[in-house]
């Protein structure tokens, strides 16, 4: 890590212990960056002992909160930890999925524009090659829509969770939208105050979420989540009408046996 640097990286992670360490490792060496925060969001493994052991300050949720939560609480632990210290100007906020293991390390890309002044938020694009988004199709599509109706800008991957945002951007998007309904809010609420918001394209790589039942309830609890962010947004009724439609489609996918 830099001895003086202005970026946080903020790591939510659940049972990622077998990822976490090269994923804090790989984080500390990023430009600027001096302090890594990983959120054990109620890991049942030894995901904190790792992120401990790989330097990383740990702060722990008793049980699952989801990820928003997470990313507050991690933005609240930097700030504290700068209060603490005596900083007077806040780190700028880099967060990170916690399996990205050694390939976190191609994240400076994200940081830069917000650390030269030209963008408030920047969104990873995962190359093709590698693209392995949870939610890849329908809650895409829905967050992709829902944020080109509310704003009139089209995001290629609105569900990335890499991303970096200046404090000021960070604290003006809460209360974030809650569960996996944050970036689509996050993105909507930057764009519709005038931040500047810009997609990047790195070389990122993490798990792709799988087809077993377990995937199918992360994505339903997505659709659920992006959907609910949508709507408080009064983005209706128009994209309600449209989720309406998924969730018809989809429920008809499970009974045939895919996704």
């Amino acid at each position: 890590m830099n001895p003086v640097g202005d970026v946080a990286v903020i790591i939510a992670a659940k049972d990622e212990g077998d990822r976490i360490a090269a994923t804090v490792t790989a984080a500390s060496g990023l430009p600027g960056v001096d302090l890594v925060i990983v959120v054990d969001d109620g890991s049942a493994d030894d995901t904190y002992a790792a992120a401990t052991g790989a330097g990383a300050t740990v702060v722990r949720h008793a049980r699952n909160r989801g990820k928003a939560a997470a990313m507050e609480t991690g933005a609240e632990a930097v700030r504290l930890l700068e209060r603490r210290d005596g900083r007077e100007v806040p780190r700028h906020l880099l967060f990170l999925d916690g399996d990205l293991a050694a390939t976190a390390k191609e994240a400076a890309p994200l940081i830069d524009p917000v650390r030269a002044g030209s963008a408030d938020m920047t969104i990873a694009v995962f190359p093709a090659t590698r693209l392995k988004l949870g939610g890849h199709g329908f809650v895409q599509r829905l967050a992709r829509d829902g944020i080109r109706r509310a704003t009139g800008w089209t995001a290629a991957q609105p569900l990335n969770g890499q991303r970096c945002l200046t404090r000021a951007a960070f604290e003006a998007a809460r209360p974030l939208a809650p569960g996996f309904g944050v970036e689509t809010g996050l993105t909507i609420d930057l764009l519709r105050q005038g931040h500047r918001v810009t997609e990047v394209e790195v070389a990122l790589e993490h798990r792709a979420t799988g087809t077993d039942w377990r995937a199918q309830v992360h994505r339903a609890r997505q659709f659920a989540d992006v959907s609910r962010a949508l709507a408080d947004r009064e983005l209706r009724p128009a994209l309600v009408r449209r989720a309406r439609r998924l969730q018809a489609k989809l429920s008809g996918a499970r009974r045939g046996g895919s996704w």
